[in-house]
């Protein structure tokens, strides 16, 4: 059965309510905090899967045109927090530190000499 997210207009707490395709709208939700009928359907957010490289595609997609990125410290750093949440993993800390400086207007080159062992793995190798 699906799950239907509901808000109490009276008491303003959030609940779930499960339902049949046939039941919803016919049948009378009720607030589980206060068994008020004044409720109104929340309309939750939806997710789209797509593959990494589609994701990629799109997130380049919204750069494109963009030369002399590198030369903006916020816009590379915009560009980079979009393809870090359209990879859909866990990304190191040091991405975002990396993205932070950025954002603060440091560029590139002044990021690399503060940390150097930036991109190095534990053996020392790039």
């Amino acid at each position: 059965m699906p799950t239907y997210d509901f808000i109490c207009n009276n008491c303003e707490k959030r609940f779930d309510v499960f339902l049949t395709f046939s039941e919803y709208g016919k049948k009378t939700v009720h607030c589980v905090h206060c068994q008020s009928k004044n409720v109104r359907r929340r309309m939750t957010k939806i997710r789209i899967a797509k593959s990494d490289e589609s994701r990629l595609e799109s997130a380049a997609d919204d750069f494109s045109g963009m030369e002399g990125i590198e030369n903006d410290p916020q816009a590379l750093a915009s560009m980079m927090r979009k393809m870090g949440g359209e990879m859909g993993k866990d990304l190191p800390a040091e991405f975002n530190d990396v993205v932070d400086r950025l954002e603060a207007g440091q560029s590139p080159e002044e990021i690399e000499s503060a940390l150097p062992d930036l991109g190095m793995d534990n053996s020392g190798d790039e």
